[in-house]
């Protein structure tokens, strides 16, 4: 009981951050999701760095672990938002902004995981 009550606050908190850097980035001028953006490569960083440290010399408990990477980074990062910001640019036949948008988020979320393992060796 215990594990899902710190997935829950953790998820809680990413959620509401997540919420708060969307409102402020993601701009309605263009339609461009620089919140989701922002938060879901913010949140690979995260979660590199959390889980290096997890890895390293058992840096943080498993409580920690899932309070920081399963639930705060579970709740910050989207993969569903993503999906339909896709979805809009697609619908709205801006492919450019599709094509832009995807790659980037994955080759520049997989960096980041890296990065931040990387950064607690």
């Amino acid at each position: 009981m215990k594990s899902l009550l710190l997935v829950f606050l953790g998820g809680g908190f990413g959620s509401v951050l997540r919420y708060i850097i969307g409102k402020y980035l993601n701009s309605t001028q263009t339609g461009i999701p620089y919140g989701t953006f922002a938060a879901n490569i913010i949140g690979s960083l995260l979660i590199g760095i959390i889980l290096g440290l997890a890895a390293k010399n058992d840096s943080l408990t498993q409580n920690q672990t899932l309070l920081l990477a399963t639930g705060f980074c579970g709740g910050f990062t989207t993969f569903s938002t993503f999906a339909y910001e896709n979805h809009v640019f697609l619908k709205s036949g801006d492919f450019t902004s599709f094509a832009i948008y995807t790659i980037a988020s994955f080759v520049i979320g997989f960096l980041a995981v890296f990065a931040g393992m990387f950064l607690v060796r």
